[in-house]
């Protein structure tokens, strides 16, 4: 058995480093300092905006920013992974998409990032009311110990007289009305209508053809997204037409066209935070599931929480996984090996469902084989590859794409939502080329045909509005460059690494080993060849890894799981029933291999 470690048991006093970037929002254009903050409990969440990990904490965050009101000072740091997210306006949009309603820093050249020495998003940071560090914790799932150690921080300041309790520095911002507010899908109906999710108005909206007027609103709740339309028969035995995606409560929904009812057909509202399981629809946990199509007799869910794909059966009313380990990457073969990474965009096509998988900037697909299910990638090659580049999908460059849409023609349009373009992959020749530019985070689109002519209509998602886009014979041929993510370079030696997560359970919680060593290691390197021992899966908060001869930089990508309970008594012991909460996070590590340098790496998965 292992004993708790007390959430009091910290590390040397450090001073926190001061807060610095290009600008502030939600404080009413007033700067903030940690000197003006002193006397509050600070916590520093650094997050990008395309990170639907990051997204969970925000709300894991919202029940201890109202708890803790008069003591507690949220801040955002935002330190961005793509090349759109240092866009100032782009932060400004992603602030209210998402309901941000404490200070954000504007950090574009992460800055504070690596002054706080993050290497993860996303990563909290807690500051308490003197000006020290006093806990980092990487990836989600912390409330439980934070809301302990904010219990006991508040009893030491107050006791000391070092805590100051009052309002905080949030103003909120207050931005322009507008019929739809950050739309995330559409869905074409039966008579020319659409059907739009109207993510930050939490309804959805029938649409005429027009593209402005409408036909009728229905209460969504969340934060709907994904939107498809079930087959006649099926609709008919259900009693809903549409199933809808609903990203922020977790759950999908059933709509019935007929008279507008709206009732949860998966999901219980409360976010998956243990293994995937498969079963009853209404009992199973989901997460962040961003969009649905109908594919193979069933519903597939982009879950994009759990990097995976799901199947919903509408009919038998169950759910469950239809392809992905849960590991975040690309990574191709049988469905059940596969790694995708926040899934975000389906698309089907006869016997081929096009995926848009964003964090990896990729387009993969899923089709039927004598073995089973396949899972390909056309374009994109990893987790910190992007750009805006055109020619064969081998070389091809896309940026955080959220919507794929099948095109007469057979090919695929993609909403490349970071780059503001819709590309055109064409797989008889293996081509990706660019059919339009110059649009605000396209997130999905719909073919439409008038008169013989094909036209899309995309979901302009942060102008707040649709768009039409022709389709031209011959798209234009773009090259607007390769990127990569720009972070700190982590210097280490070569030949033998010592890997070990940092993790200390919260007080009152134990790693619980009753069923065998509750935690799960993996690592794997780019290039592959960087490493040569200690990749793979393994239980285990420690390895021993070996870099090999060849390669002198890389990333080191190492995902973590550790799942702890709640326990009692000085001894640790947890309890026949006790609730368990599981902590994972992923890391992508830009190493150089430097002789002198560092031969251990430690990485918090959650350290005090």
């Amino acid at each position: 058995m292992t004993s708790t470690t007390s959430g009091t048991a910290r590390r040397a006093r450090v001073r926190a480093p001061e807060l610095t970037g290009r600008g502030w929002l939600n404080t009413g254009d007033r700067p903030l300092t940690l000197a003006g903050l002193r006397g509050k409990i600070v916590l520093l969440d650094f997050w990008t905006f395309c990170c639907v990990n990051c997204l969970h904490v925000l709300d894991e965050l919202r029940p201890l920013e109202a708890e803790y009101a008069d003591v507690l000072v949220t801040v955002g740091v935002h330190s961005p992974k793509f090349e759109h997210e240092a866009d100032a306006d782009a932060l400004v949009a992603a602030v209210e998409r998402y309901d941000v309603h404490h200070p954000v820093l504007d950090d574009p050249e992460l800055g504070t990032w690596s002054a706080y020495a993050a290497r993860a998003w996303p990563t909290l940071a807690v500051v308490d009311p003197e000006g020290y560090v006093v806990a980092q914790l990487s990836g989600e799932g912390h409330a439980h110990g934070l809301r302990v150690l904010l219990d006991e921080l508040v009893a030491e300041h107050e006791a000391k007289g070092t805590l100051h309790r009052g309002d905080g520095p949030y103003v909120p911002p207050r931005p322009p009305a507008t019929a739809l507010r950050f739309p995330g899908k559409a869905l074409a109906l039966p008579g020319g209508a659409l059907l739009v999710s109207d993510t930050a108005h939490h309804e959805l909206v029938e649409l005429a053809g027009d593209l402005t007027t409408e036909v009728r609103r229905f209460a969504a709740g969340g934060q709907p997204q994904g939107l498809a339309l079930l087959p006649p028969d099926v609709a008919e035995q259900v009693g809903y037409d549409v199933v809808v995606a609903d990203a922020g409560e977790h759950v999908l929904l059933g709509l019935r066209l007929a008279d507008g009812d709206v009732r949860r057909v998966a999901g219980t509202g409360v976010q998956l935070r243990e293994r995937a399981g498969a079963g009853a629809a209404l009992q199973q946990p989901l997460s962040t599931p961003w969009d649905v199509a109908w594919f193979d007799g069933q519903v597939v869910v982009a879950m994009a929480g759990t990097h995976q794909l799901w199947a919903f059966d509408p009919v038998a009313g169950t759910v469950g996984v239809l392809a992905g380990t849960s590991a975040e990457g690309v990574r191709d073969g049988l469905a059940a090996d596969a790694w995708f990474a926040q899934p975000s965009g389906l698309a089907a096509d006869g016997d081929v469902l096009w995926v848009a998988d964003s964090e990896t900037s990729a387009l993969r697909s899923v089709r039927r084989t004598d073995a089973g299910l396949e899972v390909l990638t056309a374009v994109g090659t990893g987790l910190f590859d992007f750009g805006h580049v055109d020619g064969p999908a081998g070389e091809a460059l896309l940026q955080h794409p959220l919507g794929v849409t099948v095109l007469p023609d057979g090919s695929v349009a993609v909403s490349d939502t970071y780059n503001g373009a819709v590309r055109r992959y064409d797989p008889a020749v293996g081509e990706v080329s660019t059919l339009a530019r110059d649009l605000r985070e396209p997130s999905d689109a719909v073919v439409e045909v008038v008169g013989g002519e094909a036209l899309l209509v995309v979901v302009e998602s942060a102008a707040h509005r649709l768009v039409r886009v022709p389709l031209p014979v011959a798209a234009q041929r773009v090259d607007g460059g390769a990127r990569r993510t720009q972070r700190p370079v982590t210097e280490l030696s070569p030949g033998a690494l010592d890997l070990v997560i940092g993790f200390v359970p919260p007080t009152g919680q134990a790693l619980d080993d009753r069923w065998g060593d509750p935690t799960r290691l993996t690592v794997s390197a780019t290039p592959t060849s960087l490493l040569a021992e200690g990749s793979g899966t393994a239980p285990g908060l420690r390895r021993g890894l070996r870099f090999a001869d060849g390669p002198r930089e890389g990333v080191l990508h190492v995902s973590v799981q550790a799942a702890a309970c709640d326990a009692h008594g000085d001894d640790g012991e947890v309890p026949e029933g006790a609730a368990c909460h599981l902590y994972q996070q992923d890391w992508g590590i830009p190493v150089r291999l430097v002789e002198g340098a560092a031969s251990e790496l430690v990485l918090d998965l959650r350290g005090t």
